[in-house]
């Protein structure tokens, strides 16, 4: 086995010394309030950012705002079912999730969560969304097609980020309990509870799908690199303080983790069980909100300074 491990160190391909990421953009956004996740509809040509009582929309190759999602009062996230036509929104005081029509940005219809939803992703195996209630320590299951509820799964814990593999199964981090999940998105229960030391307060998610490897990045100043299918934590490596999201570019092999402190760390997949920090890439305080848009390979960020809420965009001019 440490042959094997050895040779394929040998004929991985070497890391880049540097990828060359800088801030190369602020987007102004008017109006006030807090703001949390980003989501990047690649082929709409979308990036939704969500803002206090509404989510954002704009375009993702000029940068303009085309439109926002009004009356989502304390919004968390944006899932995105576009065979479907329809995007889900999580409102974190209403308890509820907004579903809105891709091409109007219009309101169709609303469904009941658990107290405060935070996190909400799309599984298209199953066609549902779920969202994450991070104050009932569960996930609401809704029909994407219908906008019924279908059931509660249990978490017995505080949810945080979630990513679905394509094949019945979500994944779910706990922060508090230092624990990941495995849910049969088909069954709606929790198939398997993993440990994540050394990872400790695991917070954001992003899925290699292709070698079924999980990227957790952990307030401890880590991101771990897990098995998906038996739950091993392959190995840690040190990334910046206050992480809030990872995001996976599977074409260069970059795995990106946004920082409250200001940073990105950047860390290069040389093979599927061996990474490598790369760069640092400075962005701005509490800059912790992050998404790739795959086919320009763009960071998209918000933050607040001096009372301004923007959108900062990362790239390799």
């Amino acid at each position: 086995m440490l042959t094997l491990t050895l040779s394929i160190g040998l004929l991985a391909a070497p890391a880049p010394s540097d990828t060359g990421y800088s801030l190369t953009k602020k987007i102004p956004i008017p109006g006030q309030g807090s703001w949390d996740y980003v989501t990047v509809d690649e082929g709409a040509r979308r990036v939704y950012v969500s803002h206090g009582t509404q989510v954002e929309v704009l375009d993702a190759d000029s940068g303009a705002i085309v439109g926002n999602i009004p009356n989502t009062e304390g919004v968390h996230g944006v899932a995105v079912a576009t065979e479907l036509g329809r995007g889900f929104t999580s409102n974190g005081k209403s308890s509820t999730v907004t579903i809105f029509d891709l091409k109007t940005l219009k309101p169709i219809g609303s469904a009941p969560t658990g107290k405060k939803p935070d996190a909400i992703i799309f599984d298209a195996s199953t066609s549902r969304v779920f969202a994450f209630n991070g104050e009932s320590d569960s996930a609401t299951a809704i029909d994407a097609a219908t906008g019924k509820v279908v059931g509660t799964v249990d978490l017995k814990g505080g949810p945080e980020f979630a990513v679905a593999d394509g094949k019945g199964y979500v994944f779910n981090n706990l922060e508090e309990e230092n624990v990941l999940l495995k849910i049969d998105a088909n069954k709606l229960s929790v198939e398997k509870r993993w440990p994540t030391a050394p990872c400790g307060a695991p917070v954001s998610m992003a899925l290699d799908r292709k070698n079924r490897r999980l990227f957790v990045g952990c307030r401890s100043k880590v991101m771990a690199v897990i098995n998906p299918d038996s739950g091993e934590v392959i190995t840690t490596l040190p990334i910046g303080d206050h992480v809030d999201a990872t995001a996976f570019d599977a074409e260069r092999k970059l795995i990106f983790n946004s920082n409250g402190e200001g940073t990105i760390t950047v860390i290069h997949q040389d093979s599927p069980d061996k990474y490598s920090v790369v760069e640092t890439v400075k962005t701005a305080p509490k800059a912790k909100t992050m998404a790739l848009d795959p086919k320009t390979h763009k960071l998209f960020l918000s933050t607040a300074e001096n009372g301004q809420f923007e959108v900062l965009v990362v790239e390799k001019p």
